[in-house]
């Protein structure tokens, strides 16, 4: 009998990690959560437990096949969690991450505190507040292994928002959907200016459902140029595009 708890574990174990039978029951006990306060307030569109677990778990695991998350004390930042994706998935199954979510509603925050207490997760810091604002504290800036970015806007704004948290020699994982081509041509112009270079498009499919999804990997080559990111809104309104690019920024959560 199908079982997703133990169909995680599987896939988990393909891509090299090792899910315990305590990890397991962290990830029911974040499920549980994410069900309960969907009831109260817009997390996800994906309740249905078998879909959770790969659209929104398995999926958030496939981080780990971009980037190194196994070394002691790796520091991630993930901008725009939204309830969580896919930086507690990644601390549940690597739990000498040190995580620092930021998102700017005060809702999620409390949510993602509530879950970071219930399944007993260490060094993982909720931050409230834009990226855009909270890139400029000196405590999270230019500081990060490794940051991620779930479906949040076009890579040509997130760029902006997201890199100025990886430290040179950093990483920004850009988790995407299909149809990526346009933004990558759109996003070089901000890499250029920000410091940053592309390494690799991974992509992967779910294995169940069989959609695409893309792994945009950017390699942070310099710290980030003081200008930005610049004012709250301006990158996702206005993104670091040449003047012969086109294609509005619009703002997207799966």
């Amino acid at each position: 009998m199908y079982d997703p708890a133990n169909w995680l574990q599987q896939q988990a174990g393909q891509m090299g990690i090792v899910l315990s039978e305590e990890q397991l029951s962290q990830f029911e006990r974040y499920y549980e959560l994410l069900v309960e306060w969907n009831e109260k307030m817009n997390l996800t569109g994906i309740t249905e437990r078998g879909a959770v677990y790969e659209k929104h778990f398995y999926d958030s695991l496939t981080v780990a096949s971009a980037v190194e998350l196994s070394a002691e004390g790796t520091k991630l930042a993930d901008i725009g969690s939204g309830a969580g994706f896919p930086s507690i998935p990644l601390k549940i199954a690597f739990p000498t991450l040190k995580i620092t979510i930021v998102d700017s509603l005060a809702k999620r925050i409390r949510f993602l505190e509530e879950v970071v207490k219930q399944l007993g997760l260490r060094n993982v810091d909720c931050v409230h507040g834009r990226a855009e604002d909270i890139a400029r504290l000196a405590e999270h800036r230019d500081r990060y292994d490794v940051v991620t970015a779930r479906a949040v806007a076009r890579l040509a704004g997130l760029n902006e928002l997201c890199l100025p948290f990886a430290k040179t020699g950093g990483a920004f994982v850009s988790m995407k959907g299909s149809d990526i081509q346009e933004e990558l041509s759109e996003s070089r112009f901000s890499l250029d200016k920000l410091g940053a270079k592309l390494t690799e498009v991974k992509r992967l499919e779910l294995p169940l459902e069989q959609s695409e999804r893309h792994l945009v990997v950017i390699a942070k080559i310099g710290a980030t140029p003081k200008i930005y990111p610049r004012k709250a809104g301006m990158p996702l309104k206005s993104p670091l595009v040449s003047s012969s690019s086109s294609g509005a920024s619009h703002g997207v959560r799966l």
